[in-house]
Order: C-alpha cells, then structure tokens, then sequence
C-alpha cells in the first residue's frame, strides 16, 4: 500500500510551512473535459482516476498531464457520482440514479474493456457511494429502502455483490438520506470498521460497522441537518479518529454547524469549528485535513480543530494518497502544490 514514508515526506515538504513559506495551492490539470467530476479516486502523485456527468470516466498516468478517457461504452446517459481504483489497471465506477440508473462497472485493463457487475433492479433504491477496505472487500450504499438504508458488500474485487439484509441495519429516520455529492458518503478504515454519512432528516448521523459492514449502528452528530443539509462526507485517518463534514448546499456559504470530530471511531461526536460554508469532501494526509466545497478549500493542521482558508477554488470532491489530488466543474482537475 503507500508508503508512509512517502506521506512523511511529502507533509514536510508541502503542508508544514513555516509562515514565511508560500502556502498550498491548487495546480490545475485540464482534462478536455466540461463534466462535472464528482468521483475522483487518486493512487499516488502520477496515477489518478475522475468520473462523473455524461459517463465520463478518465485516467492519468502522468500526474494529470494527459488523460485518457475510458468509460464503459454506452453510458453517457449515467453519471458516475463515485470511482475507487486500485491502480493504473484495476478500478470499480458506479453511477447513480433510480431503478437501473445505479449501477457499478468494473475494469482490470485500465479501461480498455469494462464488466457489469451489478445493476439495481428496485426502483425505489438509488445508490450513492463505494469504498474498499482493501482490493477485494468494498462496500456500496444505497438511500434508505423500506425504512432502511441498503448496503451492498464484495469480497471479490467488486465482481459480485450481496446485499446486507435490512434487520441488520438500524432504522432510517424520516426523511433521511445520503449525498451523492462527492463519493464520501461511506469511509473504510483498518481490515473492518465503515462509516455512512446522513442527512435529510431531524438529525444528522453516521452509521457505524465494525465488521466489515455485515451489521451496522447509527451515532447522531452536532451537524446541521435539513433536506438540503447533513453530514457529506467522513474520513478517517484510523478506525478509531475521523471527521464528519458538510452544511447546506443550498446555502454553500452559510454559517450553520458543519464539522464534527470523533476519537473512539464514530461511538461518539463533538462539534468543532469548521471551515466557512458548506464543504463535501474531506482527505486526510498524515495529522492534516484538506477540505473542499464548491465556494473553497481550507486546510487543517492539527487533525480538524482549527482551519484556515487556502483558495476560494471550489472542488466537489478530495483524495489524499500522497499528494492531494481534487475535481469539480467543468471538468476541473487540480493537484496541491507549493507556489
């Protein structure tokens, strides 16, 4: 896996400045394309994976350099809201979308040829997120169905898909949901433990597994919590410290509660003072957290407690392998360099 070594480096070198050092910026990578880039899933500084509206999929190989697009033929009417690579060769995309529109695509090739691995059949389902423990065992999370939210596993790399039955789930609030906004709704840490981040209802949750998401409980957290407003991403630097991060899209910069933090893996949160205005994703490098959202990106240093603002650059979505890789808009790319 990445070495921590690398990690290491790359902190003292990019994230622990001195105040007389220029700070972090964003390097923009142009794609070629005008898609939205909600799925980003970076596996080192040279190889990156990016999806999202018109079934665009794209790849690099080269830092962001030159991309390549290769998406499943005869999508381009499914966005694909969430990517997880394990490598130049082998990654799992999923689109959203009711009924059929959920679906996840897996390649071993880079691209070049892709497999259907699992397509919704219930239209009341509409998956939103995926992320792997390792490269066999993932999860994938669907809004709540009959009371329940709906979680898919794999122990095969994303080649089959069993669904969680609902009793082994806690019941959904009313109103209560995921955000496909950034491929951050469901987090991994360690060989077992999963979060899912809520929203939409009377109050704004993390679901929590323990078991490599065979059985699941639900932690309130201080978030602010409304049909447009929730928890939208967690990250977690281990199974036991993490961040639960978000606000209201629809007021991207208001002041409502947006940040939590937890230490005994999600058991229990308490509020801190989060970056200014709605955020959707979040990436941990080393004791740092980079947060994103459409009106800009902040920067922890001490794992979530205090903030300061690094660009109003806005990005839907963040991925922190060794270096921090983001995507957006208009096909949006951009890699956190040092002027």
């Amino acid at each position: 896996m990445r070495s921590l070594l690398v990690v290491v480096a790359v902190l003292g070198s990019l994230l622990a400045a001195s105040p007389a050092q220029a700070s972090p910026s964003w390097a923009l990578k142009p794609t070629g394309v005008t898609a939205q880039l909600r799925g980003l899933s970076a596996v080192d500084d040279r190889v990156a994976w990016v999806s999202g509206s018109g079934g665009t999929v794209l790849r690099t190989e080269d830092g962001g350099r030159t991309w390549s697009s290769v998406a499943p033929p005869g999508t381009t009417a499914l966005d694909f809201r969430d990517v997880e690579a394990f490598d130049a060769r082998r990654a799992v995309v999923l689109s959203i979308g009711p009924g059929a529109d959920s679906r996840i695509y897996r390649t071993a090739d880079g691209g070049r040829t892709w497999s259907l691995a699992f397509q919704n059949t219930d239209p009341a389902a509409f998956y939103d997120c995926v992320a792997f423990f390792d490269r066999f065992r993932g999860l994938a999370v669907s809004d709540p169905v009959a009371g329940a939210f709906r979680v898919l596993t794999t122990a095969d790399g994303g080649r089959t898909w069993r669904q969680v039955p609902a009793e082994d789930l806690p019941p959904a609030l009313e109103g209560e949901f995921s955000f496909a906004a950034s491929g951050q709704c469901v987090a991994t840490a360690g060989p077992a433990d999963a979060w899912i981040a809520t929203g939409g209802g009377a109050t704004a949750r993390v679901l929590r597994s323990r078991d490599g998401g065979r059985h699941w409980s639900a932690e309130s957290t201080p978030l602010f919590s409304s049909a447009s407003a929730g928890v939208f991403a967690v990250a977690f630097r281990s199974p036991r410290r993490g961040i639960a991060i978000g606000g209201d899209y629809a007021d991207p910069t208001g002041a409502v509660a947006n940040l939590a933090l937890t230490a005994d893996g999600g058991r229990s949160w308490r509020a801190a003072k989060g970056p200014a205005g709605y955020r959707s994703g979040a990436a941990w490098l080393g004791s740092s957290v980079v947060a994103v959202g459409t009106a800009g990106t902040d920067l922890s240093r001490d794992g979530g407690r205090t903030w300061r603002s690094l660009s109003t650059d806005g990005f839907d979505t963040v991925d922190c392998p060794s270096v921090c890789w983001a995507s957006g808009e208009r096909g949006r790319v951009g890699v956190l360099t040092r002027d």
